[in-house]
């Protein structure tokens, strides 16, 4: 029997246990994820419907919007159920053209946290990653500013995202490390070694852009094997990273509640080894 949403996995150190598909709320600002969205109702759908399909794990951050993001999440779900965790992500802000403009100060850093505190309604966020605009920036100091946060209770456990697998290696010496957020998607592995290093130790990757991001997945395997397995290729793929590695947590993101459902019954779908086989070749293809 499939296990529902995937089955569960528990960030480590933690008493946080989601189920393995989650949702990317980053979709439910407007165009370029700045400005509100086109349809405030149908994002208030979404969450909610996330939420009665049983997902219990939501990625978001402050700076989707900004602001918009969390103050929807807010609107729809407050006061939040039980069991749902939330993840937010700082490290940069917006300005008011929309450019994406790293912030790694201290007291960014802090604002950045009592900010999605505030427009979330909470007194303290699950899980925090530190997202590196620079995938070479400097990670000690900003991340012994999250240390502080967690000291002083607004925090409750520390991922980091954008990351080497050199900077993960560091950060574990510097804080637990629940989680590591990085692109990766069926084809761009280039973190698979990085994937089954933290699966030994039990900690939880969270692939952004699972199904390309602004620039949507294009294969012709996979089109083909979708064909073969009667599933839509955006299922295909989720499955495909389902079955990657046991710590590997999806947050596929969408506006629409049908995509929503879509990914939900994804989440059911069993490769068969020949399939894996083939869809394994795609990364190789693309050079």
């Amino acid at each position: 029997m499939p296990q529902r949403l995937g089955g569960t996995f528990t960030f480590p150190g933690t008493d946080l246990t989601v189920h393995r598909l989650g949702y990317g709320a980053m979709q439910l600002a407007g165009p370029h994820v700045f400005g509100p969205p086109k349809d405030r109702d149908a994002a208030l759908d979404v969450l909610r419907e996330a939420v009665s399909l049983g997902i219990d794990h939501i990625d978001t951050s402050d700076y989707y919007g900004p602001h918009v993001t969390n103050e929807i999440l807010h609107e729809a779900l407050h006061p939040y159920p039980r069991g749902l965790v939330i993840v937010t992500k700082v490290g940069a802000y917006r300005d008011e053209e929309g450019a994406w403009l790293p912030d790694m100060s201290q007291a960014g850093l802090t604002k950045a946290v009592e900010d999605n505190l505030g427009r979330l309604g909470l007194r303290a966020m699950d899980i925090v990653n530190l997202r590196l605009m620079e995938k070479d920036g400097d990670l000690e100091g900003p991340l012994r500013t999250l240390v502080r946060l967690k000291e002083q209770g607004l925090i409750r456990h520390i991922g980091i995202s954008n990351v080497s697998p050199a900077q993960v290696r560091a950060a574990r010496q510097i804080a637990p490390i629940v989680c590591v957020q990085n692109e990766y998607n069926i084809a761009n592995r280039g973190d698979d070694a990085l994937i089954d290093e933290l699966a030994e130790a039990g900690i939880a990757y969270v692939p952004f852009f699972p199904l390309g991001g602004f620039s949507p997945l294009q294969s012709e395997t996979l089109d083909a094997v979708a064909r073969d397995l009667e599933a839509p290729p955006r299922s295909v793929a989720i499955a495909w990273l389902l079955q990657r590695a046991p710590n590997v947590l999806l947050i596929p993101g969408t506006s629409s509640v049908d995509h929503l459902r879509e990914n939900v019954r994804a989440a059911e779908l069993t490769l068969p080894p020949d399939a894996l086989e083939r869809l394994d070749g795609i990364a190789a293809q693309r050079g």
